[in-house]
Order: C-alpha cells, then structure tokens, then sequence
C-alpha cells in the first residue's frame, strides 16, 4: 500500500512539469487527457441521469421543506386562532364581570335609596306621631284651659251674684271674663 501510495504521488509530482509538452490534441498533453477525462466523466453524469435524480432529489427536498413550512403556517394560523379565542373570551369574561359590577353597584345604590326612603317614612310616621301627640296635648290643654275659664267664670258670676250686681254690670263682667279667657288661650 505504500509502494502503491508513493508511485501515485511521484507521478503525480512529477507530472505538472511535463503537462504542456506537444501538441494540444495529442494523448501526451495532459491538458486534453484531462478535458477528455473531464468530458468522459460529464458524459457518465448524463447517462446516468445524475442531473435528474439530483434535481428530483432537491425537489423533494424543496417539497419536503415546503410542506413543513404550510404545516408549520397551518399550526401558527391555528395557534392565532386559539389566541384570537381564548381573548375574546378573556374580553367577554371581563365584559360579564364589569356587568356583575356594574349590576352590584346598582342593586347597592337601589339598596341605599330604599333605606333612605323607608328612614325618611319611619322619621314621617314619627313626626305625625309627635304631632298628633302635640295636637292631643294641645287639645287637652285647650279643654283644661277652658275649663279654668268656666270654673273662674262660675267663680266670678257667683261672686257677682252675691253683691247683688245690676244686670248691665254683670254682662260687662261676663264680656271682659270672655275676652280673657280668649286672650289666655291665643
């Protein structure tokens, strides 16, 4: 193997100096030996059909590659459209819980409003109670005056009666004991 490997490359050394020697078209010139090897070997490619089975080899490749790429688009898409989803119900859950809210400060407001409404009817009822106990004290109070007035007035008229009064001066009493008893009471 040695022997073998040495020769080639002493022959291979050695052979760039003699490469251009003679005429072009001739066996001895390395540069046609070499275009002829180069064209043999071009021809062997073409009549195996290399070129198409190395272009039908790319090709798959390139559909290979295409198909990863539209399975790859298909899954963004897909991927897009689960996002598109998942925020419009991000959008609608936020929508239903600012109505919850919304609705809740309503019912609260509504709540408030009723309070105030029963507090302001409960505080009315009160007032007319008062009133009405105002107006009863007020009436009793009139009555008790009242019967003061006639208590004094029978006071008077007996008083009266006892000094054997004249029947004019009498009226006057009654009138001014009247007139008295309406200034006490007004």
């Amino acid at each position: 193997m040695r022997n073998i490997l040495a020769l080639i490359l002493t022959t291979g050394v050695a052979s760039p100096a003699l490469a251009a020697s003679g005429p072009f078209f001739s066996m001895s010139n390395t540069n046609f030996v070499v275009l002829l090897g180069f064209l043999l070997f071009v021809g062997i490619l073409l009549y195996a059909k290399v070129p198409s089975l190395l272009g039908g080899q790319l090709d798959n490749r390139a559909t290979g590659i295409q198909s990863d790429l539209d399975e790859a688009r298909a899954l963004r898409e897909e991927a897009q459209t689960l996002l598109a989803s998942y925020e419009r119900k991000h959008k609608e859950v936020q929508e239903q819980a600012d109505r919850i809210v919304a609705a809740a400060r309503l019912d609260a407001s509504a709540a408030a409003d009723q309070a105030k409404a029963d507090l302001e009817t409960s505080i009315a009822r009160r007032l007319a109670a008062a009133e009405d106990q105002i107006t009863s004290a007020q009436a009793a109070a009139v009555k008790d005056v009242r019967d003061q007035a006639i208590s004094i007035a029978i006071a008077a008229a007996d008083q009266v009666i006892a000094k054997q009064m004249t029947a004019a001066e009498a009226n006057k009493l009654i009138d001014a004991a009247i007139t008295d008893v309406d200034a006490k009471l007004h």
